[in-house]
């Protein structure tokens, strides 16, 4: 039964090394002289306001750039913040969302209408968390543009203070780093091995166009995903980056969070409850199996142990980050199955920036 054991360790381990070697990485800067629309939808972000702003109107290189932000009916100082900090920027203009319509989640609805509202050959999708260096945006469509991609998604360096993070929030990039081969999915047709992250997407605005926008992703949790099968789909081509340098968020601060956040998503991430199953089973053989044969004496156990922990080092040294978290892969693999688990159970209970999804 060994086998079971060596053959989904060996296959990780093979694809993380081809992905540490190969990922993309936005290096190059350049001055962009296509015209830039960057759009942000905000919900409940009044303690992200000032230092988003901040990192919006420090971006340098880009010839021709309007920043859209969105106020999606928040229930705190969301507006006024924005109203305040961006008055005097003449290329900030700031929107009010109309009523959420039925069929449509939050977010979504709020990109629809900012996208409406651009005018870019490129539109740059950014979540109020996200934090850029200065020439973040210029570097990543710099690599859109050599790569001749139709779109681009810099993943950004998650930061994590707390333990419940640090278990947590390393799997979403290590998920994709060590089970698909990225140079070979970006000129795929197939759209089952898009990966993408909405935090920070790139997209020319004709293959946007041409999926009709976000309403082809009007009522989808995982807009990002979804956005860029559908892109997939269409013809166009596109990759995840390694944005770690250019980019970093602090998705969620605490395990109720973590929790609510995922909650809201997992369900949708897999497709059914059967490859939710599938996503349980490779979980549970690749993260919690080996070390459970290691300690019952197999050498083929600690064998396999020591390759999956390999492959989350190669992630975090990927993303800048190392430690200890590395080595409780284990563990991060039992939340992870059962936030999966949670999600199913809550669906259509989770609320989210106030709203029920």
């Amino acid at each position: 039964m060994d086998y079971l054991l060596t053959i989904p360790a060996g296959f990780i381990l093979f694809i993380s090394l081809i992905n540490f070697l190969t990922i993309r990485m936005p290096n190059k800067s350049a001055h962009i002289q296509e015209s830039i629309s960057v759009i942000v939808p905000l919900r409940n972000e009044a303690t992200n306001v000032v230092d988003l702003v901040n990192s919006l109107r420090n971006q340098k290189s880009l010839i021709q750039v309007e920043y859209l932000l969105l106020d999606d009916n928040s229930e705190d100082d969301t507006l006024a913040l924005l109203q305040q900090h961006a008055s005097g920027l003449s290329n900030f203009h700031i929107l009010s969302g109309g009523a959420l319509p039925a069929g449509w989640i939050g977010k979504t609805w709020a990109l629809e209408q900012l996208f409406e509202k651009s005018s870019g050959e490129i539109i740059i999708s950014v979540d109020a968390d996200v934090r850029l260096v200065p020439d973040a945006i210029s570097r990543a469509v710099t690599l859109l543009k050599d790569a001749q991609l139709d779109f681009l998604s810099p993943y950004p360096k998650q930061l994590a203070d707390s333990w419940s993070e640090k278990l947590i929030q390393p799997l979403l990039q290590w998920s994709w780093m060590s089970t698909v081969i990225l140079r070979i999915a970006e000129k795929s047709s197939i759209s089952s091995m898009v990966v993408a992250n909405g935090q920070f997407f790139v997209v020319k605005r004709a293959a946007l166009a041409q999926v009709g926008g976000y309403d082809s992703v009007r009522n989808k949790v995982l807009d990002d995903v979804v956005l860029a099968r559908s892109l997939v789909k269409s013809g166009s081509y596109g990759c995840v980056a390694n944005g770690a340098a250019i980019a970093s968020t602090r998705m969620y601060s605490s395990w109720k969070e973590i929790q609510a956040g995922y909650g809201k998503s997992l369900h949708a991430a897999f497709g059914s409850v059967l490859g939710s199953a599938i996503a349980i089973a490779f979980l549970f053989l690749t993260g919690i199996a080996p070390l459970i044969a290691g300690i019952a004496g197999s050498s083929i156990g600690w064998f396999a142990f020591g390759a999956v922990t390999l492959t989350r080092a190669m992630s975090a040294i990927k993303v800048g980050t190392s430690g200890l978290d590395v080595f409780l892969h284990p563990i991060s693999s039992a939340l992870l199955i059962y936030l999966i688990i949670y999600s199913w159970m809550m669906r259509g209970q989770v609320q989210w920036k106030g709203r029920t999804l």
